[in-house]
């Protein structure tokens, strides 16, 4: 395989080299190579942009009981938001936070609602029926 590469790579640069004329023959000039000059790119990033932003969102599917929503926003170094997710037993987790340089993360998360919890039926052995009134014991 390494041999058909090289062998293409030859007939290729053969077809783009020039063809002169020696005193004693024939002989082949490599083709000339363009060579770009670098570019100068120049780019400004402003660091100091004042961050604030604000955003929410929420998903509520029956089908699948997925139930959830966030909010956030933000002015400086002040965060303020809150989520809710519905918890596998019923129940619904509430987190409202806030974070800034000078408290740090507070986080106050309520529940709500009444927890369900499936009822365990343990497996009783029933005596097996056999034909003509017969039991397995």
């Amino acid at each position: 395989m390494f041999a058909k590469i090289v062998a293409l790579s030859a007939i290729v640069a053969c077809t783009h080299a020039g063809v002169i004329g020696t005193g004693h023959g024939i002989g082949i000039a490599a083709a000339p190579i363009a060579v770009a000059a670098p570019l100068a790119v120049q780019q400004s990033v402003d660091y100091f942009t004042y961050p604030k932003y604000q955003y929410n969102y929420g998903v509520s599917d029956a089908h699948t009981g997925d139930y959830k929503s966030q909010s956030e926003a933000r002015d400086g170094d002040v965060v303020r938001g809150a989520y809710q997710v519905a918890e596998p037993d019923g129940t619904l987790r509430t987190v409202h936070y806030t974070a800034d340089d000078h408290n740090g993360f507070n986080a106050v998360v309520t529940r709500s609602g009444h927890s369900v919890h499936p009822q365990v039926v343990s497996a009783v052995a029933a005596p097996l029926a056999l034909g003509h009134g017969g039991l397995l014991h």
